[in-house]
């Protein structure tokens, strides 16, 4: 499959700078696989719209504030994005630093009676590996709770504000999973009220955790799909989870992209302990023809162009290697021609 098949034309007014007013008046698109029928909704109305008896499958991690700022010796302003702990100590971290090449030059950036980080290495992909010298926190991530911004993504052009350490968090997020540096954005239409009337409909929520990277907004390098290098990304699944995939009497509705990468990863290996939890780590890239094993409905966004993630939607959409692509690119016309909102703060789309 050639990557430039996986670009469409999108207007940039449709790309969401903010959120909707109220988590559920976003819009929702729905089409059905079986009868090819697309219908247009407001995201309250999904209860409504599901079939009986679904496990639904929720990613819980929560998103850290992980842009930090600080100075070099020169007095110039450092931006860095704290990746992922590197292994080596829970002090040294990958990181994303704006102006790389000064700050690399300066090799020390902080902030004066509360951190200064040393760069340690710079990693040909633009990552930088760095060591954080901590006045008051423990680690990295508690000076970044207390002093960081939400990193959002790069299409949102303008700075974090305070309401978006609420709106670019789902409200199920688990605050002891605070490890992605994106939302699982599908997630983030849900409201308390739609999650007790799925359940008074018979509906079961479980969760799982996939601390979702900097990978998610990175688009296809490469010429041809099949050649592109895929992120990783830490996951873990509860034995009450595993167990609820691994039944095959159950019908399942994924939410969100990150939920399938963790479900099809899982499935795709053996496990041979049902009473541990699941720790580790997928790079599993899902592109037309996919055989899924554990999601039989998918809640998404709208994705960008020349992403994986269309991959994963197409791949779901048909089991062809073109149909399923060509299918999306369809519904993404449809909706764009209805003025619905992309991206991570835009509108959603239910896949039946």
């Amino acid at each position: 499959m050639l990557t430039k098949d996986l670009n469409f034309d999108l207007p940039e007014k449709l790309i969401a700078q903010f959120p909707t007013e109220q988590r559920d008046h976003s819009r929702l698109l729905v089409f059905n696989r079986a009868t090819q029928s697309l219908s247009h909704h407001y995201f309250y109305e999904l209860p409504e719209l599901l079939p009986s008896n679904l496990s639904i499958l929720r990613n819980n991690v929560a998103v850290l504030k992980a842009r930090l700022f600080g100075k070099r010796p020169s007095g110039g302003i450092v931006e860095c994005l704290l990746l992922k702990e590197h292994a080596s100590s829970k002090l040294v971290w990958k990181c994303l630093i704006k102006p790389g090449y000064k700050a690399a030059k300066s090799k020390i950036f902080g902030i004066e009676n509360e951190y200064t980080a040393e760069i340690l290495e710079s990693l040909p992909n633009g990552e930088y590996i760095v060591k954080f010298n901590l006045s008051k926190d423990a680690d990295p991530t508690e000076l970044a709770q207390r002093m960081g911004s939400i990193p959002l993504p790069p299409y949102i052009q303008r700075q974090s504000k305070k309401e978006d350490e609420e709106r670019y968090q789902t409200i199920y997020a688990n605050n002891k999973n605070t490890s992605a540096i994106a939302a699982p954005t599908a997630g983030l239409h849900f409201t308390n009220k739609i999650f007790e009337d799925l359940v008074k409909k018979g509906h079961q929520i479980f969760d799982l955790t996939l601390s979702v990277g900097l990978g998610t907004f990175r688009p296809i390098g490469s010429e041809e799909v099949e050649d592109h290098v895929m992120h990783s990304e830490e996951y873990s699944i509860t034995p009450l989870t595993k167990s609820i995939l691994r039944n095959k009497k159950i019908t399942r509705l994924a939410i969100g992209t990150t939920c399938v990468r963790a479900i099809e990863h899982y499935l795709k290996n053996d496990d041979q302990d049902m009473e541990k939890s699941v720790k580790t780590e997928s790079n599993l890239f899902i592109r037309p023809p996919f055989n899924f094993l554990g999601v039989d409905h998918l809640l998404t966004n709208f994705h960008l162009p020349g992403s994986t993630l269309l991959c994963l939607v197409g791949a779901f959409l048909s089991p062809s290697e073109s149909d399923g692509i060509e299918k999306l690119k369809e519904i993404y016309k449809e909706a764009i021609k209805m003025n619905y909102r992309f991206f991570s703060y835009g509108d959603s789309m239910l896949i039946l």
